[in-house]
């Protein structure tokens, strides 16, 4: 089973249960998601058109409204695809444009007076249940077809976009088998059982593919899921402690951030048993503290949004060494090798590019196979990271191929941000390269060669020059101002140098 079926018989197995909250307090019960995203399917078919491999774009923030609408493009055998709301409404543009939807769901908050350039039907956020996508749903609308094959494997069910190394949207494609791949490996023994879940917190945004590929397995748990239009460490540490919830999970810089908050020895979190955490990097000072002061295991997670968000683990009874130094071994039917430039395996412990293959895979980018046969190769996704794997079968990473780097769980890079700070006057040259930080796991360092040599941009001057055109975790958030960028022997910028000289000097 997946979303659509999943929907349906978890609503016959769970009635009345809470299946999700909203971060104003009101909830749905799991007979409520599956009865509105009855409504919801009937209006997109009958009213706009929606049929099997039609593609909706969802252009709404985290809420439940946005899970009625997910379930209710499946049950039409059509295709859901997210749209992250902390886009600008330019990169939000590039999104709509690889997708190229036949609908459009916006929320008002989120594209006001601005044109939306495709079919589209704006929508207002529900303040109470009775009002979840109100905007499509209506008493008189016939009912929706009925599909005669809901979980065949090879139906597409969502793509999930990302950006491309130098910044273009690309779309993952999964269809029902990898959603099915996705909860077996999440459950593992456990896969054929319903119920066993409990209150839960959605850690990112709907649109992430935490949520898109993992729907399945909330539902067929029978968990609470409490979806938040805005992570607030405050927020997340109020709602562990009220509802009692067993797991903290999400992306590395969030639990950075929830250790910072003062009041969090006053709480009691002895119900956390375990702190599950991916997006970016753990250091071995993060996941000590975490582990000392929630009193629970610490799981470092790898994964990408092209493997479905599985990938490789560290084991919560793991030993120092696998809990600071790794990212664990294999999740799931996870097989990983490490490949040299030529994509040839090295020897044991030598560092090259980790490749990885699963069947929670993507099936490739949406309307891009020159991106798909880049990224995939005879089966084997290239994940761009550099990494070793040991006699002990534990996966290091070393680095990364390419100069991307994960800010907060996001992905950033340089060149796109590069491209839209070098238009400002002031800039005469410019490169982007990360700074290890303690809370974010990264973040960016606009090293700029000034136009004027009397009159430099500031940060805030750059910051305010993009912040129209890239989301506020693309922005730089340090500067350094030099003379010229050093070049390397084939006269192209140095950034390894750069990145060095940043890491440097973030040591204490």
């Amino acid at each position: 089973m997946t979303v659509a079926s999943t929907v349906v018989e978890a609503a016959r197995r769970f009635g009345d249960r809470p299946a999700l909250v909203a971060s104003a307090g009101w909830s749905l019960s799991y007979a409520q998601l599956d009865a509105l995203s009855d409504d919801v399917a009937a209006v997109l078919a009958a009213d706009h058109g929606i049929g099997e491999g039609d593609l909706v774009a969802l252009v709404l923030p985290s809420s439940p409204d946005y899970v009625v609408a997910y379930a209710a493009i499946a049950k039409l055998g059509a295709i859901a695809a997210g749209v992250n709301p902390r886009a600008t409404a330019h990169e939000r543009d590039g999104v709509l444009a690889a997708a190229e939807p036949a609908l459009v769901v916006a929320a008002d908050v989120l594209v006001a007076d601005r044109a939306v350039a495709h079919p589209h039907v704006v929508v207002s956020m529900a303040a109470e249940p009775d009002e979840v996508l109100a905007g499509l749903r209506r008493g008189d609308a016939p009912p929706a077809p009925v599909l005669t094959d809901p979980d065949a494997p090879d139906r597409l069910v969502t793509v999930v976009f990302t950006s491309g190394t130098t910044g273009l949207p690309k779309g993952a494609m999964f269809a029902n088998a990898e959603l099915a791949a996705v909860t077996r490996a999440d459950l593992g023994p456990r896969a054929g059982d319903w119920g066993g879940g409990g209150p839960m917190l959605s850690g990112t945004e709907c649109a992430h593919v935490g949520l898109m590929t993992k729907l399945p397995t909330y539902l067929r748990t029978g968990a609470t899921v409490f979806v938040l239009d805005r992570w607030r460490a405050a927020d997340v540490l109020r709602l562990v402690h009220e509802h009692r919830m067993a797991v903290v999970g999400g992306v590395a810089p969030q639990v950075a951030l929830l250790l910072r908050r003062p009041e969090l020895d006053e709480y009691d979190l002895s119900c956390v048993q375990a702190i599950v955490m991916g997006g970016s990097a753990s250091s071995p000072a993060l996941v000590r503290e975490a582990r000392e002061r929630f009193g629970a295991p610490y799981s470092i997670r790898y994964s990408s949004t092209e493997s479905g968000g599985i990938g490789l683990g560290t084991a919560f009874d793991a030993d120092d060494d696998e809990a600071f130094h790794s990212v664990g071994r294999p999740r799931g039917d996870t097989e990983v090798t490490v490949r040299d430039g030529d994509g040839r395996p090295v020897p044991e412990g030598e560092v090259g590019e980790l490749w990885l293959r699963s069947s929670t895979m993507f099936r490739g980018y949406w309307r891009n196979p020159e991106a798909t046969a880049e990224a995939v190769v005879d089966g084997w996704l290239r994940t761009g990271d550099l990494a070793r794997i040991g006699a002990d079968g534990l996966v290091r990473l070393a680095g990364r191929a390419k100069e991307m780097y994960i800010r907060g769980g996001y992905n950033v890079y340089p060149v796109e941000v590069e491209g839209v700070l070098a238009t400002h006057p002031a800039v005469a040259d410019v490169v982007v390269v990360p700074r290890p930080d303690a809370v974010m796991g990264e973040i960016g360092v606009a090293v700029v060669v000034p136009a004027h040599p009397g009159a430099p941009p500031t940060l805030a001057d750059l910051r305010a020059h993009a912040a129209e055109r890239l989301a506020p975790y693309k922005l730089p958030e340090a500067l350094r101002i030099v003379d010229e960028i050093p070049l390397t022997g084939m006269h192209k910028q140095d950034r390894r140098a750069l990145a060095v000289h940043e890491a440097r000097s973030s040591e204490p």
